[in-house]
């Protein structure tokens, strides 16, 4: 064992420790959160606004603060990015995370020195994690890569302004520097594509023991790695171990990584944003991930069943209920107030809190009033695959409401590695019957003749990344939405 690794067990207990102790004591955990960000922004613009010296509870906060989006929080944010001081957080954020909105544009995500430090100390806690529990370490002597944004940044009036993995790229600590790939040069190439050749050119003859990234581009990148030495990437990288994720959920696409690594890796799966990094994986026995109670970050949810009705139940930490679909609303210390993130989760345990992603709360099919939400879509794809040689490399779904003939339907397009030797007509039944048998409304309207049995629509192959590419979305952070109550994705395929 390397002195390294040595170390890295040692650092992972205490480590471990310290996750916990906050584990362990979840509501008083969150309750001095609470305390410290209301005590911290008391005198902030915000704060003044809101009445921060007489909130005392979450009754109060909840009295006085009404839940936002980007949109209705922008007054404040422009103000932060106009360059004013004490607006949301003390002082001014030391970043701006440049993110793509889907309803306000570009949209700017302030990380203050109080939440920066956040990001890379989970990011780094969940590997410690991994190894506390799993006792590997052979991989920190190898290299490393995550497949990101250019760690390039501008200035937006005194502020540094980039893409949140660019920006947490400059907090990787010095032990890992050299461990790191790929170059400072080539992670600056905004060209998705060009970019990937030339990891593609440094990394294929090095150490590679642990890829992270977000599933479809790790894909693409593993492809072009294959076609340039028609080697299996576990051929390729022979300690290649451990595959990190976030983004989007890893099991659509496991079974065609097993296929193009040649073996089954471990992996961890992490749920980070700008506004927060929220949870990472901390069992390989049990579902979901360990939401994070200590960094900052005070939670609320709401039913999502119920978000859309006039106010809407808010409740803390103590009162959720395990397999209930919630809107995960938060308040931070980069000055995010009762800020609806747009992120549906499901708790999978409270002793202690583990949360899946459900999906986005506009993301969903609800032409008919089925609400059909991502999680089950992306559960019906597993259930009708298993045990059968289809390899689906991508897919979305639409609602088809003006059909040529027949009944309305729910349109899935997916993108196959193997089309041929898939039976699309069975495949659609499969998914079909899946999705009945989870949601209820959608089985009412299947057997009501309100609806038509779901059908399939192949799309060529590479035709969802030239879809990225037209929404100059192709690679980094960007994923497609599994669903969409519209047809504006439908329609790029319809051409």
């Amino acid at each position: 064992m390397s002195l390294k690794a040595f170390g890295a067990k040692i650092f992972a207990s205490i480590i471990q420790r310290k996750i916990n102790k906050w584990a362990n004591n979840p509501i008083e955990t969150q309750e001095k959160v609470f305390k410290n960000l209301i005590d911290a922004a008391q005198y902030t613009a915000f704060g003044n606004d809101h009445h921060f010296d007489i909130i005392k509870t979450h009754q109060d906060f909840v009295k006085h603060i009404p839940v936002r989006d980007y949109e209705a929080l922008r007054s404040y944010v422009d103000r932060v990015v106009e360059g004013e001081s004490d607006v949301l957080w003390p002082g001014k954020p030391l970043y701006f995370a440049k993110t793509s909105g889907t309803t306000s544009g570009a949209k700017y995500i302030p990380l203050t020195r109080d939440s920066m430090n956040t990001h890379p100390d989970t990011a780094r806690n969940a590997i410690l994690s991994y190894i506390f529990r799993t006792g590997k370490t052979n991989f920190v002597d190898g290299k490393m890569i995550f497949l990101q944004g250019s760690p390039e940044m501008t200035d937006k009036n005194g502020v540094k302004l980039g893409r949140l993995s660019g920006i947490v790229a400059h907090y990787i600590p010095n032990y890992l520097q050299k461990n790191r790939l790929p170059s400072f040069e080539t992670n600056c190439i905004e060209d998705w594509e060009k970019k990937v050749d030339a990891i593609v050119t440094e990394t294929q003859d090095q150490d590679m023991t642990i890829i992270s990234g977000i599933p479809p581009w790790v894909q693409m990148y593993f492809e072009r790695l294959i076609a340039k030495t028609n080697k299996p990437v576990g051929e390729l990288f022979k300690n290649f171990n451990l595959f990190i994720y976030g983004g989007v959920n890893y099991e659509p696409y496991r079974k065609k990584f097993e296929s193009l690594i040649g073996r089954k890796v471990d992996s961890i799966e992490l749920y980070p944003a700008s506004e927060g990094f929220f949870a990472f994986q901390d069992t390989e026995t049990e579902k979901g991930m360990l939401l994070q109670l200590d960094n900052g970050i005070f939670y609320e949810f709401i039913k999502a069943e119920d978000f859309y009705k006039e106010n809407p139940e808010r409740i803390t930490l103590k009162d959720v209920q395990l397999d209930v679909n919630y809107v995960m609303i938060i308040s931070t210390t980069a000055g995010l107030w009762a800020y609806n993130l747009g992120d549906t989760v499901i708790f999978t345990s409270i002793t202690p809190y583990r949360l899946i992603v459900s999906g986005r709360i506009k993301h969903f099919i609800s032409a008919f009033g089925e609400h059909v939400i991502g999680k089950e879509v992306e559960q019906a794809m597993l259930e009708a695959v298993e045990g059968k040689n289809i390899n689906v490399t991508e897919f979305t779904v639409a609602p088809q409401i003006t059909p040529l003939e027949g009944l309305p339907y729910h349109e899935w397009f997916i993108e196959f590695d193997n089309q041929e030797q898939v039976d699309i007509i069975a495949l659609a039944k499969a998914l079909d019957d899946s999705l009945q048998s989870q949601n209820s409304y959608y089985f009412d309207l299947i057997e009501g003749n309100v609806l038509q049995p779901l059908k399939i629509t192949v799309v060529q192959r590479g035709g969802f990344n030239d879809y990225m590419k037209s929404q100059g979305k192709l690679g980094g952070q960007n994923k497609i939405p599994r669903l969409s109550n519209d047809r504006k994705i439908a329609n790029f395929f319809d051409k």
